[in-house]
């Protein structure tokens, strides 16, 4: 029987993850904000967690219903039979999306929906299940736009994107489900050699060996939230999970190089996890020695861009890396990942397609750089295609990218600082005339008396130390220094491993076994 479900992924990887559930076999997929819904039976949502590489949650929705009041959500989550879904004895959690004037704070709503469910139970049976917010043996997830509610059961339970085989990471990784809507992005499916010449914690290169193999993501994660549900199906699961007839052999190479040799070995780790090494090479390099690779190749990376993590010279790296593109990299096709507009103009090339992706909370591009040598009329003339029919239709559609993006508004406010000549802070427009305007007026008097004793600066400001130190305006721009964030995954010994029973070892087997080929 078929049932509604709800594929959560990050914005502009819809279309990717639409695609994907099409392949899988899903009806009526209709791509969101954010989300892809489609119709399938159970084993689809168990091949959907374990299978799509671009989804980060699949929800189940149980109740479709409008609500002007929390009084309203409580009403008709008591109307739902939880006995359905959930014994007394069990522990739930429930996680709360709400984009509503109505409704201004999510966990508010969350402990409605709690207090519904609590309240039944207590009502028929005079006991009640548990709240336990670490490992819930039911999820429940509410979205609220405006007064339309969807209340969902929530499969996955973590988030897809942790797969598993990390081991370590360095600052600032690429999350995983990020990396895999990157390389199917780009069409590659395993066709030639894959290069990532900064690759960091490996992500981009683990992510491409499960792509072009076709290895299910999903095979190195301990558990899932349905593996919980009443209605689970232990036999279905394990057939899904024991079956590799989908997976092919890979007749390239995948190599990744990082100047940080921390990198490398933290790399060269979560490879090994993965049992992948056989189709991995991984060595410390600098992108200023790259040469031009023997076979057909793509390169995919993601270079620092000055938020998380940057380099000594930010805009000298991109120009190495456009130089070396030119020049060591003709006849093949590069994609980068960045935030900031005059990085990739340092790159000195004109793409071929830019993707509206976001990294986090930054709204970035992806680009692509065909490489190719001599003039591009005479490429053209001998057959050569820089920009595909399909790129020129997308880079013709309207609104892919927001009028006023992040990075070209922080590009402004820090040209009009360096005409303030206070280029020690960053300023919103608003604020810094505001600065202006309380500065002038405070100062008059203090420089009219400061002329008189022939103290007058050669700008026309009033110099006094206390003000030269800033404090008049507060203390400095924090904004972009977000410290050293990274994953916590843990140290556990047994990550990237299933349970150790009959039925799932042969899996357990085949992925060591990589690393003894």
């Amino acid at each position: 029987m078929e049932f509604e479900l709800i594929a959560k992924t990050f914005m502009g990887l819809e279309p990717i993850l639409a695609q994907e559930l099409t392949e899988l076999g899903a009806h009526d997929v209709k791509a969101g904000r954010r989300v892809v819904s489609f119709r399938g039976d159970k084993e689809l949502m168990y091949r959907a967690n374990f299978q799509l590489h671009t989804a980060i949650r699949i929800l189940k929705p149980i109740s479709h219903f409008r609500a002007r009041s929390a009084d309203d959500v409580y009403n008709e989550v008591m109307k739902i039979d939880w006995s359905e879904y959930i014994d007394k004895n069990k522990t739930f959690a429930v996680d709360a999306v709400v984009f509503s004037e109505e409704f201004r704070h999510s966990k508010f709503v969350s402990y409605k929906v709690k207090d519904a469910i609590v309240d039944q139970f207590r009502e028929r049976t005079g006991t009640r299940p548990n709240i336990s917010l670490s490992n819930p043996d039911l999820r429940l997830h509410i979205h609220i736009a405006e007064y339309d509610c969807t209340l969902s059961l929530d499969s996955s339970g973590e988030s897809l994107h942790r797969r598993g085989y990390r081991q370590e990471s360095v600052e600032a990784p690429l999350n995983e489900v990020l990396a895999a809507g990157m390389i199917l992005m780009t069409g590659w499916r395993g066709e030639c050699d894959f290069i990532d010449p900064m690759c960091g914690s490996g992500t981009l290169l683990i992510e491409a060996a499960l792509i072009a193999r076709n290895i299910s993501p999903g095979v190195f994660r301990k558990s899932y939230a349905f593996e919980k549900w009443n209605d689970f199906d232990p036999e279905l699961f394990d057939r899904i999970y024991n079956d590799d007839s989908a997976e092919r052999e890979f007749n390239h190479h995948i190599y990744g190089y990082d100047i940080d040799m921390k990198s490398v070995n933290t790399a060269r780790m979560n490879v090994r996890a993965a049992g992948l090494t056989s189709l991995i090479t991984i060595a410390q390099a600098d992108i200023k020695d790259f040469t031009q690779p023997s076979e057909k190749s793509i390169m995919v990376t993601n270079p620092p861009y000055g938020e998380r993590i940057s380099t000594p010279n930010l805009l000298e790296t991109y120009r190495i890396i456009g130089d070396r593109l030119k020049h060591a990299f003709v006849g093949n096709d590069a994609w980068i990942l960045s935030y900031r507009e005059e990085c990739f103009e340092q790159i000195g090339l004109r793409p071929s397609i830019k993707y509206p992706v976001f990294n986090g909370s930054l709204e970035c591009e992806f680009r692509k750089y065909a490489i190719f040598e001599g003039r591009l009329s005479n490429f053209r003339s001998e057959g050569g295609v820089v920009k595909t029919d399909e790129e020129r239709a997308a880079m013709a559609e309207k609104h892919r990218f927001k009028k006023n993006r992040e990075f070209k508004q922080r590009l402004e406010e820090e040209a009009q600082n360096e005409e303030g000549d206070i280029r020690t802070f960053t300023f919103h427009h608003h604020k810094l005339d505001t600065f202006r305007r309380q500065e002038d007026a405070d100062s008059r008097p203090q420089r009219r008396e400061a002329k008189k004793q022939g103290r007058e600066s050669r700008d026309g400001r009033y110099q006094d130390r206390d003000r030269r130190d800033g404090n008049r305006y507060g203390s400095r721009d924090r904004s972009r220094d977000f410290g050293d964030r990274r994953f916590d995954r843990g140290k556990r010994s047994d990550r990237g491993k299933r349970p150790t029973d009959n039925r799932r070892g042969n899996r357990n087997d085949r992925r060591q076994d990589h690393d003894e080929d």
